[in-house]
Parts: C-alpha cells; sequence; structure tokens
C-alpha cells in the first residue's frame, strides 16, 4: 500500500511539473508577441 501512494504521488508530482512548463512557455510566448507588436 505504501508503495502504491508513493508511485501515485510521484506521477502527479511530475504531472505538476510538465503542466507548470508548459504554463511557462504560453507566458514567454505571449511576452515575445507583445514585444514584437511593441516594435513595431
Amino acid at each position: 500500500m505504501r508503495k502504491f501512494v508513493s508511485v501515485v504521488l510521484a506521477v502527479l508530482f511530475l504531472a505538476g511539473c510538465n503542466t507548470i512548463e508548459g504554463v511557462g512557455k504560453d507566458i514567454k510566448k505571449g511576452g515575445e508577441t507583445i514585444e514584437k507588436a511593441a516594435k513595431k
């Protein structure tokens, strides 16, 4: 039972990291778009 809980927590942690990384990339792309528009 303890091993199962550890595996589930590890999967959730890794999924959370991927989600946060994706959000960071989206914010970066949004910032780049705003920067390009400001330079025009």
